[in-house]
């Protein structure tokens, strides 16, 4: 009987010493990820001590090596309670046979213990708080638990601990398949880190990845033939560094939330990696301090595949570390496309129309094409394949510089003034703008004028853009484009591209797209300072074609024209948009102009069916209705009649009379 109490008592008490067990934290930090739209790595960030320890899961193990981790250092891990007596007692027994150990009775719950307090395995005080805590941790843990803490918290030398800091470390991959000698290795490597290190002790990290092999031979675990084949395999000689892809664009996805332990990325791996290659190769030849950035995105879904920041992250004599998808610069002349999308949509002109390129003064303010040259009349889509400058200072004129300005933030661009008031000169590259926000311009000119807001994180929504410009005018853009002649080499008509060179050769652009990306790429010095000789066409076009080259297999068919479209030559153009004439001229209301009596100007409009009302005072017969610079009413003779729905959203209503006099207003249809 009082042996009896003396047990039970002596159970109770056992139970409450390990019950009042303090554990050690067991949540320690992890490295903060970034990943791709595949759960690819892309960069990970050592924690605050320096260690490189990445969260891990067993179902991201490899089970061949979870097999081989069990059956070496604990076969019993399964079953026992956090302590193998026969174990323990064989280790006892060896020790005072050979008078010194030979193998040790720790269990992996043990060993974890040992980790989380960094403690030591020597002394008989600390094996009996590694026994303790090993209790206490099976009490509170699931096995599975106590195996992720060990996969996390192993050590493999240097500054690495878990296994896949291991695995990408010593092979560059993540730990989901490894051969035979690549488990051995890792099975082996927690027991004597530092001793065991194949970049600096090749000869015991392979010895001890052999005896690691031969046991598991000798249990069954492999057979003969596999272990011969992985004791002949080569050991890793030095560490592969960690993945830095897209580390500007990881950098900034830290700063934005640094709490956040994941972030995934749209940017595709593969093509993030084959941009950061072709920039690299396109600078080699150009000074080792002219730099280079890229967006890819696909302008359908708004996802971003890659973002090149420069083409060397730590590159210094490029100033590498600066990330020039983001740099406010001049755009030289890639807004031009806007400009002549939005005079399209205001009736002011049509690609057909002829438009003169002659010396200008608007109050003081002459500009100059690039060459110094003036060609005279010319159809605006030479105007624009040329690039000329004169024809679009003419009509940022007509539209209005702030106009322009809403335009580019409507597309979701955030352009920067250096005066604060936006003038004639945002033409020609008056203000600054960044790649990523030109990409976001053009991939909305691209979608047929209203695309989705490019997204970077697989959990944004990607919202759609407010219009830009309509998809007559966006198709109008594309037709014209397409038209300028390719880099030396390249197919033609394939891709619907613009160029720029700012001033003083400090920024070479090119942006384009096909029937599903949109590319763009800016070249230059990150300080800012020129580049002698260096121009959009020559240095960034062929990098632009090159990369559509890497991205897919082919190009993809840019689309047909929308049913509205008006496809005529000059001649055949009503009258009015036979030649480009300032606003005072074709849109000035005298006493003798028509008038739109309805709807008024500003009217929002619910219409019930598929046409509008439109009623006319004033003005000379035939007369001629442009919705949204498309006409839809030709030779009306009557001032009372319908046009067609011109569909929901604002429309620039404009009514010409036979004399060349007209009227304008907005409208909302709802």
């Amino acid at each position: 009987m009082t042996l009896a109490v003396l047990l039970v008592g002596g159970n109770r008490a056992f139970n409450s010493w390990i019950d009042d067990t303090e554990l050690p934290v067991t949540l320690a930090e992890t490295s903060t990820e970034v990943r791709d739209r595949n759960g690819q790595l892309l960069r990970a960030y050592p924690v605050g001590t320096g260690i490189w320890r990445l969260a891990v899961h067993p179902d991201q193990v490899d089970p061949s090596y979870l097999s081989m981790l069990v059956r070496y250092e604990d076969k019993r891990f399964w079953s026992h309670s956090g302590v193998d007596p026969r174990a323990m007692a064989r280790a006892v027994g060896q020790a005072v046979w050979n008078g010194r150990a030979v193998s040790g009775g720790s269990t992996l719950t043990m060993q974890v213990a040992r980790l989380l307090e960094d403690g030591s395995t020597g002394r008989w005080e600390g094996k009996l708080r590694q026994i303790r805590l090993a209790l206490a941790l099976e009490r509170r843990l699931s096995k599975q638990q106590i195996l992720t803490l060990y996969l996390t918290h192993a050590p493999y030398g240097g500054n690495l601990e878990g296994i896949r800091a291991a695995t990408l470390a010593w092979f560059g991959k993540e730990p989901g398949r490894l051969t035979a000698s690549e488990s051995a290795l890792l099975v082996a490597m927690p027991q004597s880190p530092e001793r065991r290190r194949p970049d600096r002790a090749p000869d015991s990290a392979r010895a001890a990845r052999d005896r690691v092999l031969s046991r598991m031979s000798r249990q069954g675990v492999i057979d003969a033939g596999e272990m011969q084949m992985a004791q002949a395999e080569a050991i890793p000689r030095k560490m592969v560094p960690f993945a830095q892809l897209a580390p500007h664009l990881s950098d900034r996805m830290l700063a934005t939330d640094p709490d956040l332990q994941r972030f995934d990325l749209t940017i595709d791996a593969g093509v993030q990696a084959r941009m950061a290659q072709l920039l690299r190769d396109a600078t080699r030849q150009g000074g080792e301090r002219l730099s280079a950035a890229m967006v890819v995105a696909d302008y359908q879904t708004g996802e971003v595949l890659a973002s090149v920041g420069s083409p060397g992250y730590r590159d210094s004599r490029r100033l590498g570390f600066v990330d020039m998808t983001q740099a406010l610069r001049s755009p030289g002349s890639t807004l031009k496309p806007l400009i002549y999308g939005l005079a399209f949509d205001e009736g002011l002109v049509h690609p057909e129309t002829l438009i003169h390129d002659g010396p200008v003064n608007f109050d003081g303010y002459a500009p100059q094409n690039f060459d110094g040259e003036f060609r005279g009349d010319v159809r605006v889509r030479e105007a624009l394949q040329l690039s000329l400058n004169i024809p679009v200072v003419k009509l940022t004129n007509e539209l209005g510089a702030t106009r322009i300005m809403s335009a580019l933030r409507r597309a979701g661009a955030t352009p920067k003034l250096p005066g604060g008031v936006p003038g004639l000169a945002i033409a020609l590259g008056g203000v600054g703008v960044s790649l990523h926000d030109l990409v976001q311009l053009y991939a909305g000119l691209a979608a047929g004028g209203q695309g989705p807001r490019l997204s970077l994180r697989l959990d944004e929504v990607s919202s759609q853009q407010r219009r830009l410009v309509s998809g007559v005018a966006a198709w109008q853009l594309m037709d014209i484009l397409r038209g300028l002649a390719p880099p030396q080499g390249a197919r033609a008509g394939v891709l619907a591209y613009k160029t720029g060179t700012s001033y003083g050769h400090r920024d070479a652009w090119a942006l384009g797209w096909d029937g599903r990306h949109v590319i763009g790429v800016w070249m230059g010095r990150a300080d800012g300072t020129p580049v002698p000789g260096v121009f959009g066409g020559s240095l960034a076009a062929p990098v632009l074609f090159e990369a559509f080259g890497r991205l897919k297999p082919g190009f993809e068919p840019l689309p047909p024209p929308p049913a509205a479209t008006l496809i005529v030559s000059s001649a055949e153009l009503p009258q009015p948009l036979r030649r480009f004439r300032p606003r005072d001229a074709a849109f000035e209301e005298p006493s003798d102009a028509p008038k739109l009596v309805f709807p008024p100007d500003g009217a929002q409009l619910a219409l019930l069916d598929a046409s509008l009302t439109l009623k006319l005072r004033g003005g000379t017969a035939p007369f001629l209705v442009l919705a949204n610079g498309l006409p839809v009413i030709q030779g009306q003779h009557v001032r009372e009649f319908e046009i067609p729905n011109p569909g929901r959203g604002f429309s620039a209503l404009v009514v010409i009379d036979g004399k060349g006099k007209s009227t304008r207003v907005t409208v909302r249809v709802e």
